[in-house]
């Protein structure tokens, strides 16, 4: 625990472990909320004796491999600050933040390409609209993720406590990381179930 100074000077320790705690809650709620998404999918497919019967787009596995190749930058951005070598952490976390944006184009390249087949978001094809759907509240995730990433960007940037640095960076990484895991699942659903 790290001490900082309040207006009046009284110290105020700063405790990562219920922030943590809260994250880990929400990447729970996030796993319940995936789940019944691909059970709904489950459900609706065997009511209907056929899934998605699409062949996904390339786009998808590309950037699968994007989101995965993050993963390895933001886990060396960690490695980087514990070894206390800010510059090698910042140097790895825009390369983060530039393959998740790249992971976001491939995304709504995907998208357009389904739209292109003839497979939109609205149709008599509940399986479907779930590819859409999936990939989408994923896209959200990676949104929120982006931010959590930046947030550790501007604070190596800043004069900020270890600590505070240590609590972002750590933030930002189980939320990442658990999105890349999310993704390879979703992506393995999707494929196995056409």
């Amino acid at each position: 625990m790290v001490h900082t100074m309040q207006q009046n000077n009284a110290p105020v320790e700063f405790n990562a472990k219920p922030r943590k705690f809260a994250m880990w809650l929400f990447v729970v709620s996030s796993i319940i909320m995936f789940g019944g998404f691909t059970s709904y999918y489950l459900v609706f497919s065997a009511s209907k004796g056929k899934g998605h019967g699409l062949v996904l787009p390339d786009a998808f596995m590309y950037s699968t491999a994007v989101l995965v190749l993050s993963s390895v930058f933001l886990f060396l951005a960690a490695r980087a600050l514990r070894n206390k070598q800010l510059k090698q952490q910042q140097l790895y976390l825009w390369i983060t933040v530039i393959l998740g944006l790249v992971f976001a184009y491939l995304q709504f390249r995907a998208w357009s390409s389904l739209y292109l087949s003839g497979a939109v978001l609205i149709n008599n094809n509940a399986a479907i609209s779930m590819v859409y759907l999936l990939s989408g509240m994923h896209l959200l995730h990676i949104v929120a993720g982006l931010a959590l990433v930046i947030s550790a960007l501007v604070g190596s940037y800043g004069k900020i406590d270890h600590a505070k640095l240590v609590y972002r960076q750590d933030i930002a990484s189980i939320f990442w990381h658990f999105i890349d895991i999310l993704w390879i699942y979703l992506y393995v659903f999707l494929l196995l179930n056409s």
